[in-house]
Formats: structure tokens, C-alpha cells, sequence
């Protein structure tokens, strides 16, 4: 084992306090030098050379006493009494914007080992050293980010800056939740305000407040602003040139007049496609976040086709899904890592996305809609053959598949997902709805980053017609309600960025009544799935043949492909379901034979010109008693 570097200290307090104070910072193991000379405060008697952030673990720290003439050096940042620390000799350092950042490039190939807190900083490297860029310009910042990347982030962007930091709340410096999140109760979240209003007012010129969890303080909209919300825009408006590093969670809204207190607002969503490595060098993020062990465990491993698959989740949830990757596979294939990361994906989030298993040779006919949805595909899936400046152009964003019920829209969606390789949600239009204000457009937001999360994804909205109708200015709630809904989808389908794969399916059998905004070329594609032709028929009675594992010789589909004439492709289903059925019930040991398959039609038509007439005597108050059996209702011969 290597030595330990050896830094020599002289702590400007309680020297046995600080003695304790290395013992501590030795077995946590997360406690930089810098940190450890900031809150001692102490001083070095060397320059410290890039040491700054590394790990106390890591070092032989000893506390000396300086000669009279020894000079003394203290890190970027060390305040005392709101003053820079008090020690002649000692070096000031560069000004802050001369500084070097301390990054944290990898190397060219795959790492050996790497924890979440160092996969956050080689993923966010550009945003971190951005955001320290702002802090040391005295600029606050809010940062929109999951809260799993807060513990790691706070106090690299904050550090890099070489202001003196303070964390609120201050559980949250050592990456423990906070009491917000710990479900504190209105008490903790009072006690947090009090501790932010403290900080704020005895804020030193080079310092900057971390507020770790700020959506918890103030959440929700300018409409309707609580007592807590009050007192905190109160608090961070009374010292407005105090210098801030705020952090929200994209699935929640803090009032607007809040996050303008701060001069610059930075997003951290998506994962980058490539990083710098040591030498400058650009390399994929699947060979930069993913272990040399994980690599080899999938033969074939592809770090460039891996980005498609990662690229909507958060830097932390991809070292979660590739520990869980590996321990399902010890061995396997680049198939088997994209099909576990499908599933985590599925299981790891608060919507009920799917992994689906049907298939484009599952559906028969269609061959119209089979060419159109290929060709999307074919984009979809290969990006890269796309010029990056017009990828955002050219990839598709949805698709509305409108025609009867039954005809299989929604299980062309399952099939285009299976194709992509992606997870499905499928949501029903009324279950978007709400009769409160502003939590329609919440429950679209959450949908669309959920499936952001799981990308690639697709999202079918059922009965799409129920929450896109064509916007109105009538001052009755119900149209301001369904308008915000249309508005919010425009907004989320022209926020999509083509690294991450989301694709839309809305189906409706009603697109008279779509909003003509959401079927422009650029939004939504419309596809029309009709009733299926002769060819079509026999085509999904085949289909379903194989898949009831009903024996059906090529003239008795011809004869079916007839009289099935006007069905659906449920209803065709539904005859090889109920006759196999039937079979069970009534002979488990023989087969579904032709005169079987003909009862069932016979049945199904009956039932069929039942309804019908139903529907026209609807009105009359005085309906007739069912009519017998026509020619057309009895058993077809097959």
C-alpha cells in the first residue's frame, strides 16, 4: 500500500477539539481536508496542491506548531467571524474566479470501482463547475434536480466556489434527510425556517447558504401562497445580495415569485452522451459510469447503444440499476442488461409503466399501418444515422391511431413498444382529469417525467379525446380545466429532447374533436386503423389460430375472412377464445373443429343484430319482444 501524504496543520482554536475533530473526519471517510480546515479552523504549512478535496481517510494529518518566520497556507474559503481568517503569514490564495476546480474527469476506460458520489461528479461535471462558476461571481442559483442527487451536489458546487458554506438544514451537509423529509412536521419545517432566517441575516460577504430542500419549505403555485411560503420569500428577499444555492425537485412547483430571487436557474435531468476523460478526450458515459467487471459480466456490451437506454435516468438510479443488472445476471449477454434495465426501470417508478410482450407478427393485416410505424422505428431506433441538428426535427413525438373499438390501436402501442425495446403506460383520458385547479396539469407533468425516467418509453392516452378536445373560450371551469390539460401537453411534447425516447400514442375513435395544435405534423401523427379488410380478417384469424392452438385448415380461414365480414379484430379473437372455451368444458379431449368455430360466429352475429335492433327500438316506450332467430343469426357452416 502506497503512503499516506503527510499535511501538517496548525489549528487556530482548541487543538485537542481539533485532534478530535481528524479522529471523526478519519472514520466517516467523506470528510475533505478542505472541510476539515474550514470548520477548524486551521491552517497548512504547505500549499496544498489540489489536496483540498481529498478525503481526510486518505491523508496523515498532523498538528505541529509553526517556526516564527514559517508561512502558512488556508484553503479556498476558510472564513472566520465572517472575516478571512486572521494569520499574516498566511497565503490568501488566487481570487475566486482564478481558482482551479477540482473535476473529476475519469479515466479513458472502464473504471474499476466507482460510488455514487463520484459517478455524480464525473455525469454533472459541466453543470457543477457552471453553477461554482455563478456562486463566485456572488450569483444565487436555484437547481433543479431529483433528490437523490442533492446529498452529492450541495456541497460540490457549493466547495468549488471558495465561498465559506452553510448547509440548511444542516443534517443535509453530512447527506442524512433532512427533518422535512423525515417527516418533521410542520414544527421541524418552522425550526429550518428560523435556522435559513439566522443564517441569512449573519451571512458573511464571501459565503453561501445551501438550501437544501426548498421545494419542502414553499411548495406549490403563486395562487395560492401559505403562511410558511409567506414568511420564507419574507426571509430570502430581506437580504437579497446574500449569495444562495437552492435545490427543487422537477415534480414539484415552488411559487414563481420564489425562484425569482434567484439570478440564474440551472437543470440537471438527463444524463450527457459523453464525458471528458483525463486526457480530454471525449468518451461515452457507458464506458465512464459503468465498472470494467459490469462490462465484461454482458458479453457484447455496447457503450453507445447503452446511452438510449440510460439517458433518462438520474446518475445515481443507473449505478442502482447496473448493481441490480449484475446480481440478476452473473453472466449473460448485452440483451439480457437492456431487458433487466427495462424491467427496474418499470418497478422503480410510482406509475405503472409495463414491460410488454407483444410483438408486430402478433397483429395480422394492417400492412398501411405496419410501413408507417416501421419507418418510425427505424428512426427510433438508430438515431445516430439522423444529422444531430436535425434529430429534434426529424425523430417522431406521437402518433394518434383513430378509427372503431376493437380494431387494435392500443396493441399496435404495445408492439411499437416491444420494437423500441421500451417500457408502456397506458393511461385513460378521465383518469387525467380533476376537479381541483391546477392538479390536471400536475398529473401530466408527473406522467411525462415519469416516462422521461423510464425512457425509452412510450405513453398511450386512451380516449385521448376526453382530455385534448379542441380548446374553448367560454368562462365555464370545465373549459378553462380541459384547456390548461391541451396546454400542458403542447408544453411537454415541445420540451422533448431527442436523447431521451418518448414517444406519444393517443387513441380515440372521435379525431373530429382533437385540438388541431396537438395534429400538427410536428406534434402528433394521425394514423387511421379501420375495420379490417378481407385479406386483414384472415390474416388475424391466423393469428389467433396459432395462438389458441386451434388446428384451422387454408379453406377454412378463406370462409372465415367472409363471414366475418364487418367484425373487428376483438371480435374476431373472440371467436377462437370462446371456442376453445367451449371445447374445455364440453369434450377437454377433442379438438376445436370447424362446426365449433362456426357456432361460435353464429352466436357472435346473433348477438350482434341483437344489439342492433335494441339500439333502433331504444326510443319507443312500448319496445317489442325479441324477434326469433333469422336465417343470418343461425350456426355458420365453416
Amino acid at each position: 500500500m502506497a503512503p499516506r501524504t503527510t499535511v501538517r496543520v496548525v489549528p487556530l482554536g482548541d487543538r485537542q477539539a481539533f485532534a478530535d475533530r481528524i479522529a471523526e473526519a478519519e472514520h466517516d471517510g467523506r470528510t475533505t481536508l478542505g472541510d476539515l480546515l474550514r470548520e477548524g479552523p486551521a491552517l497548512a504549512l504547505q500549499p496544498l496542491d489540489g489536496l483540498a478535496g481529498t478525503p481526510v481517510v486518505s491523508l496523515s494529518v498532523e498538528i505541529v506548531d509553526p517556526g516564527p518566520d514559517q508561512p502558512l497556507y488556508r484553503p479556498p474559503g476558510m472564513v472566520v467571524d465572517g472575516t478571512a481568517a486572521a494569520a499574516p503569514p498566511a497565503d490568501p490564495g488566487p481570487p475566486a474566479e482564478q481558482r482551479p476546480m477540482e473535476g473529476a474527469r475519469p479515466a479513458a476506460g472502464h473504471p474499476e470501482v466507482i460510488d455514487e458520489a463520484t459517478t455524480v461528479r464525473i455525469a454533472y461535471d459541466e453543470q457543477i463547475r457552471q453553477t461554482a462558476e455563478y456562486l463566485a461571481a456572488d450569483l444565487s442559483v436555484l437547481v433543479r434536480c431529483e433528490k437523490l442527487l442533492v446529498e452529492h451536489l450541495a456541497l460540490e458546487m457549493a466547495g468549488r466556489s471558495g465561498h465559506h458554506v452553510k448547509v440548511i438544514p444542516a443534517e443535509s451537509a453530512g447527506g442524512k434527510p433532512s427533518g422535512v423529509l423525515a417527516g418533521g412536521g410542520a414544527g421541524r419545517r418552522q425550526q429550518i425556517l428560523t435556522e435559513l432566517q439566522v443564517a441569512v441575516r449573519h451571512c458573511g460577504k464571501r459565503d453561501v447558504i445551501v438550501v437544501a430542500h426548498l421545494d419542502l419549505l414553499a411548495g406549490g403555485s403563486d395562487a395560492a401562497l401559505g403562511a410558511e411560503a409567506r414568511e420564507l420569500i419574507d426571509v430570502l428577499y430581506e437580504r437579497s445580495k446574500v449569495v444562495l444555492l437552492a435545490f427543487v425537485d422537477p415534480s414539484l412547483v415552488i411559487p414563481e415569485v420564489l425562484a425569482n430571487r434567484f439570478a440564474v436557474r440551472v437543470d440537471i435531468d438527463i444524463l450527457p452522451r459523453e464525458v471528458l476523460a483525463e486526457s480530454g478526450e471525449p468518451i461515452p458515459i457507458g464506458t465512464a459510469l459503468v465498472t470494467r467487471d459490469e462490462a465484461e459480466r454482458f458479453e457484447g456490451f455496447q457503450p453507445v447503444q447503452f446511452y438510449k437506454h440510460i439517458a433518462g435516468l438520474n446518475a445515481v438510479r443507473l449505478r442502482h440499476a447496473m448493481i441490480y443488472a449484475s446480481h440478476v445476471h452473473p453472466r449473460g449477454v448485452f440483451q439480457d442488461l437492456l431487458d433487466e434495465l427495462r424491467k427496474f426501470k418499470a418497478r422503480t417508478t410510482a406509475s405503472s409503466f409495463e414491460v410488454p410482450n407483444v410483438t408486430l407478427d402478433d397483429i395480422g393485416g394492417y400492412g398501411d399501418v405496419r410501413k408507417e410505424l416501421l419507418r418510425a422505428l427505424a428512426l427510433l431506433n438508430e438515431p445516430e444515422r439522423i444529422p444531430k441538428k436535425f434529430r429534434s426535427e426529424l425523430l417522431p413525438k406521437g402518433f394518434i391511431f383513430y378509427g372503431p373499438p376493437g380494431t387494435g390501436k392500443t396493441l399496435f402501442a404495445k408492439a411499437v413498444a416491444t420494437a423500441m425495446n421500451a417500457t408502456i403506460l397506458v393511461v385513460s383520458g378521465p383518469e387525467v382529469t380533476d376537479m381541483y385547479v391546477g392538479e390536471s396539469e400536475r398529473k401530466v407533468r408527473e406522467i411525462f417525467a415519469e416516462a422521461r425516467r423510464n425512457a425509452p418509453s412510450i405513453i398511450v392516452f386512451d380516449e385521448i379525446d376526453s382530455i385534448a378536445s379542441r380548446r374553448s373560450g367560454r368562462e365555464d371551469g370545465g373549459s378553462r380545466a380541459g384547456n390548461a390539460i391541451v396546454a400542458q401537453l403542447l408544453t411537454e411534447m415541445d420540451g422533448f429532447r431527442p436523447e431521451v425516447q418518448v414517444l406519444i400514442i393517443g387513441t380515440t375513435n372521435r379525431l373530429d374533436i382533437i385540438d388541431e395544435a396537438l395534429l400538427r405534423p410536428s406534434r402528433f401523427r394521425a394514423v387511421a386503423i379501420g375495420l379490417p379488410d378481407r385479406d386483414a380478417r384472415r390474416e388475424i384469424a391466423a393469428v389467433h389460430a396459432r395462438h389458441f392452438q386451434v388446428t384451422v385448415r387454408d379453406a377454412v380461414l378463406d370462409r372465415m375472412a367472409l363471414v366475418t365480414r364487418d367484425m373487428n379484430g376483438d371480435e374476431i379473437r373472440s371467436i377462437f377464445r370462446d371456442a376453445r372455451v367451449d371445447q374445455l368444458l364440453t369434450s377437454p379431449d377433442g379438438d376445436v373443429g370447424p362446426d365449433r368455430l362456426g357456432t361460435v360466429v353464429g352466436r357472435l352475429r346473433q348477438g350482434r343484430h341483437q344489439r342492433d335492433l335494441n339500439r333502433e327500438q331504444g326510443a319507443s316506450d312500448h319496445p317489442e319482444a325479441d324477434p326469433p332467430a333469422t336465417e343470418t343469426d343461425d350456426d355458420v357452416v365453416l
